[in-house]
């Protein structure tokens, strides 16, 4: 196989691994579309917010016929429901949920009703929501490249060390780099202005986000270690490399950072 197709197999690869981790995850919004009073309704409910302002939840409802209303409370406390109404503006139907600390999360229900129906757009089981502080795009989008860049790699060293008397070291040295910046320099930073904390993972919390990130850089040293002197080590290069798209694979945010009121 020619370098050229080698590049857009791994490039493919890490493009799958980054979506499936980002729709598959917590913070990625709720979106579905219901039907009432001969009107369909679009939706789209956010999971993430920044703690500067409130959320306005706002839906696109041009019957005047429909209205609604949001039960809220804080996650995981004793606090009762809140009711809200959803107020109309010409065509739409918005609500203010309250602005959280950083890690701070609600748990809400949006109802819509008639006069003689009422829907849940939520279904059974609330929408929780998170929030987070402000991270300036000067940190975000570096973190965001070099991990994607990371990712990239790692996976072009493992189809590398599948080749036959091909030597992948220079990829897997590669691959460690930039997941240590990416992950363990500017991950921090992104953490810390999002959550409070630098770091929330292994040995000061269960913060998976940080903890799978942990867990690559191991895998990666321990390949970029057994490749020393020159050696090809294609077993544990493909192994770190295996190990990084697995922990890629798990739903960004998930067992994130969370407020315990």
């Amino acid at each position: 196989m020619k370098k050229a197709a080698i590049w857009f197999l791994a490039l493919l690869i890490t493009l799958f691994t980054a979506g499936y981790q980002r729709v598959t995850g917590p913070s990625y919004p709720l979106r579905g579309k219901v039907r009432l009073n001969h009107t369909q309704i679009k939706y789209k409910l956010e999971r993430s917010h920044e703690t500067d302002q409130d959320y306005k939840l706002q839906l696109s409802v041009p019957n005047s016929e429909i209205s609604g209303f949001i039960f809220y409370k804080r996650y995981k406390t004793a606090d009762p429901w809140t009711q809200i109404p959803l107020t109309r503006e010409s065509d739409f139907l918005f609500g203010l949920l309250p602005s959280q600390p950083p890690a701070g999360k609600l748990e809400y229900k949006v109802f819509l009703t008639t006069s003689t129906e009422e829907i849940s757009l939520t279904g059974e089981k609330p929408v929780i929501i998170r929030f987070k502080g402000h991270v300036p795009a000067g940190v975000l989008i570096p973190h965001i490249l070099i991990m994607f860049s990371a990712m990239l790699i790692s996976t072009r060293a493992g189809l590398e060390a599948l080749r036959p008397n091909k030597n992948p070291r220079k990829y897997a040295l590669w691959a460690f780099a930039l997941l240590f910046v990416g992950g363990m320099v500017f991950g921090p930073f992104v953490q810390k202005m999002a959550f409070g904390s630098f770091w929330t993972g292994f040995p000061f919390g269960f913060d998976l986000t940080d903890n799978k990130t942990l867990i690559g850089l191991v895998g990666w040293l321990v390949a970029v270690i057994a490749g020393s002197r020159g050696k090809p080590a294609r077993g544990w290069v493909l192994g770190a490399s295996i190990l990084l798209l697995l922990v890629f694979l798990i739903p960004h945010s998930l067992l994130g950072s969370e407020l315990k009121y």
